[in-house]
């Protein structure tokens, strides 16, 4: 379960598997699938026909506390850069320990235009009146992030395909083949949580 834990993390969170075309994010929600045929809404407003592999394993985004982000917690978040140098949090996933160093780094995101992603180690935290300041520390560097109260706090558990219902929000990483988009991530929530990613 561990082993499964870690490959259905470190893919859902982008780390390079194999080389090739970039990979494809999608962000909706699940319109219809009957296996492998998935159909989903990106947030675009644009509807999307992928092919969903028998072998491709799911992901549960569930929600959790900021309270749960604590010194030493291995990290994800998208961020914006603020005027000061500091990063600002759009949202943090707090990685099961078992996925602990999992895309470990800093690098560009498309969450919003000009974001980044940082995954890495809580190594320090300041909290506030109005959220958390982090010192973020990976293999190449380190970035202070400031995590506002409100901003989206989830963390992963292994998910099955009965979550794959009408207006389940997904994101999706897929690659290209032959002009047909092949699932290889999938986060999904449940009961209407968003993946923030």
């Amino acid at each position: 379960m561990k082993r499964y834990l870690i490959v259905l993390i470190a893919l859902a969170c982008g780390v390079a598997v194999a080389q090739g075309s970039p990979p494809v994010r999608l962000r909706g929600s699940v319109e219809s699938f009957a296996a492998p045929n998935l159909v989903i809404k990106e947030r675009s407003g644009k509807v999307i026909a992928v092919t969903l592999p028998e072998e491709t394993g799911l992901v549960e985004v569930i929600p959790t506390d900021i309270t749960s982000i604590q010194p030493g917690s291995f990290i994800g978040t998208a961020a914006l850069s603020r005027p000061d140098g500091k990063l600002e949090s759009l949202e943090v996933v707090v990685f099961p320990e078992a996925a602990r160093g999992s895309g470990e780094g800093h690098f560009p995101w498309d969450l919003k235009p000009d974001s980044s992603m940082t995954n890495a180690t809580v190594a320090d935290l300041v909290r506030s009146t109005n959220g958390r300041t982090l010192t973020l520390r990976y293999k190449d560097g380190e970035k202070t992030v400031i995590v506002p109260d409100g901003v989206p706090v989830v963390t992963f558990r292994p998910g099955d395909r009965s979550l794959i219902v009408p207006g389940a929000k997904v994101f999706i990483v897929a690659d290209v083949n032959d002009d047909r988009l092949i699932v290889r991530r999938f986060l999904i929530g449940r009961n209407g949580v968003t993946p923030p990613m």
